[in-house]
């Protein structure tokens, strides 16, 4: 055969695992639907976060983290309960990934050059009890260069192994189907794509050139999850987190579309999980969009004032930052698609960040200068950007003005002034001490006891509705598509599994598209900073586990250490 391994999907994990079967002397086939300028995937979008335990991150500002708080976290944020099925493989793929979060993760990515921002972010707090879910302590490790920063090291080793001769990289050719002989897979084929050299994340031709049909001894299936497909996504919307939106914004490119989740099921590949998935309250639309309904996320510090679409404050423990999904679930429950933060300019300035490679020019950049200047007075560049031109933004000097906005941009006339400022009255007046029975406030004063929160994203407690505090905001929040938990399950080799429950011989998965290991590493819920760490930590694995089946060649000199 001309290949000993075919890799379907050039992201993150499709990137690992190439380069891990190169390294080791095979030849490697990767195929991918989109044009060269979207080599990367989703991961070069990213804000570039990585879940990391015990780092010297971490203790550097003073955080005690261990191993066993991490499975801790990791157990009660998941809940697996299909611990008999479908939760059986994932399970096993979450305990060895906190192990290895806890252990190689940091050093191996170290040797490949990349580095992290030195203060460690808190995501997803929890704000139940110890053994619920939530992050005990900051794990949110933001690399330097975000996105593309953890890219690049993976795809400098796949483009090194183009020049030798090791890899043969072919965009613009869709997988069709997988070759089944007896049981076995044996390659893939497809369409070829007409050339297309739109930029990244722009949706690309699907006009079909010719057929192509290539096979290998084993076939690594790393092509993404559904988060484009609003059609699927409401299919399997679970009842538990109420009807499914009827509005929703993109977090991720067209092309993320679920294809090989359906092709790999037809010969064979079980899918477990299909209810659990990962999509955020916090949406806001791009006003300089690159995709279509591009929305994008605001990472929110904890004291905006958090509202549903009638103007009523979620209770405890709603707030910004702390549960993704548990904030998702009273949304929509509430019948309404969106909800509302309220804050002040004090707030934004500090306490909004927004995921993305592309809104954090500093990080990614790698500009100390530019970096330097968040700690100016105002809100950073990207944020004020949104202020002045994002639809969803409403900027007044008094609450009647904010709140006639906040109707007139929805057009539903819901909101009643009197009963908004009721609301943030009584919080205001839980100001005046430094004890309280609001939870929020509670909330915010702890988090600025940890330094790195006090530092850069957790504003001074302060009075919402005191002039003196700047300008009244008001966001309106859409839901955002981003994540599929379940997917493929695997073995511990990411060997894909049949309904029986046996491994389908030469097929492979890693990414998204195996629930990030497993079929669903995560469970119901995730810890953040898993995502991009998933992709890594399957890519590896099932490249390293593709070579032992194989047996090594002649072993290459990996390409590993970056070079100036």
């Amino acid at each position: 055969m001309e290949f000993d391994v075919i890799v379907v999907g050039a992201g993150l994990s499709g990137l690992v695992a190439t380069a891990e079967i190169a390294d080791a002397g095979k030849k490697v086939l990767l195929l991918d639907q989109e044009p060269e300028s979207s080599l990367g995937g989703q991961a070069w979008w990213s804000f570039g976060g990585l879940f990391l335990v015990d780092s010297p991150e971490q203790r550097k500002m003073g955080i005690k983290d261990s191993k066993e708080l991490a499975w801790q976290d990791w157990l009660g944020t998941a809940g697996f309960d299909r611990l008999e099925n479908e939760d059986y493989w994932g399970k096993k793929w979450a305990e060895a990934y906190v192990n290895f979060a806890a252990d190689e993760k940091r050093s191996w990515l170290r040797g490949m050059g990349v580095k992290f921002f030195p203060v460690v972010g808190w995501a997803e707090r929890g704000g139940y009890l110890a053994e619920g879910h939530g992050n005990s302590v900051p794990r949110f490790h933001i690399v330097w260069g975000t996105g593309p920063g953890i890219v690049e090291p993976f795809e400098r080793r796949v483009r090194e192994h183009i020049k030798n001769g090791h890899v043969d990289y072919r965009p613009r050719h869709r997988v069709d189907y997988l070759i089944s002989e007896n049981g076995n897979v044996k390659g893939a084929g497809g369409s070829v794509l007409s050339p297309d050299d739109t930029e990244r994340g722009k949706e690309s031709s699907r006009q079909v050139v010719w057929d192509f049909e290539y096979r290998a001894e084993a076939v690594i299936v790393s092509s993404g999850g559904i988060g484009a497909d609003f059609d699927m996504i409401r299919k399997n919307w679970p009842s538990r987190l109420g009807q499914p939106p009827k509005r929703m914004i993109s977090g991720v490119p067209a092309h993320v579309d679920g294809r090989m989740l359906s092709i790999t099921e037809n010969i064979g590949g079980r899918i477990v999980n299909r209810d659990r998935m990962w999509h955020y309250t916090e949406g806001i639309k791009n006003w300089d969009p690159v995709w279509n309904q591009h929305g994008i996320r605001i990472l929110p510090g904890p004291s905006s004032i958090w509202l549903d679409a009638e103007g009523n404050r979620f209770p405890a423990p709603n707030f910004p930052g702390f549960d993704t999904l548990g904030t998702l679930e009273a949304i929509q429950k509430t019948g309404y698609d969106y909800s509302w933060f309220i804050l002040t300019e004090k707030i934004i300035e500090k306490e909004f960040a927004l995921s993305g490679s592309e809104q954090n020019p500093d990080l990614t950049g790698k500009s100390i200068k530019k970096l330097l200047s968040r700690v100016l007075p105002g809100p950073p560049a990207p944020v004020k950007a949104f202020m002045e031109k994002g639809e969803d933004f409403i900027v007044a000097t008094s609450l009647e003005e904010l709140v006639q906005g906040m109707n007139e941009l929805t057009g539903d006339d819901l909101l009643q002034k009197d009963e908004i400022e009721r609301q943030i009255r009584a919080r205001d007046r839980e100001i005046d001490n430094t004890f309280t029975k609001d939870l929020q406030v509670t909330a915010l004063r702890g988090a600025r006891k940890y330094r790195g929160d006090k530092l850069i994203r957790v504003a001074s407690p302060h009075k919402i509705l005191d002039q003196k505090n700047g300008p009244l905001i008001a966001v309106r929040l859409n839901i955002l598509s981003r994540k599929t938990l379940g997917g493929l399950q695997t073995d511990l080799s990411a060997r894909v599994l049949d309904d029986h429950g046996e491994p389908i011989t030469g097929l492979y998965a890693a990414g998204e598209v195996a629930g990030f290991g497993g079929g669903g590493v995560h469970g119901y819920r995730a810890l953040e900073g898993t995502f991009l760490g998933g992709c890594l930590f399957s890519g590896r694995v099932a490249g390293r586990a593709v070579v032992e089946a194989l047996g090594k060649s002649t072993v290459m000199n990996p390409v590993v250490q970056k070079t100036n």
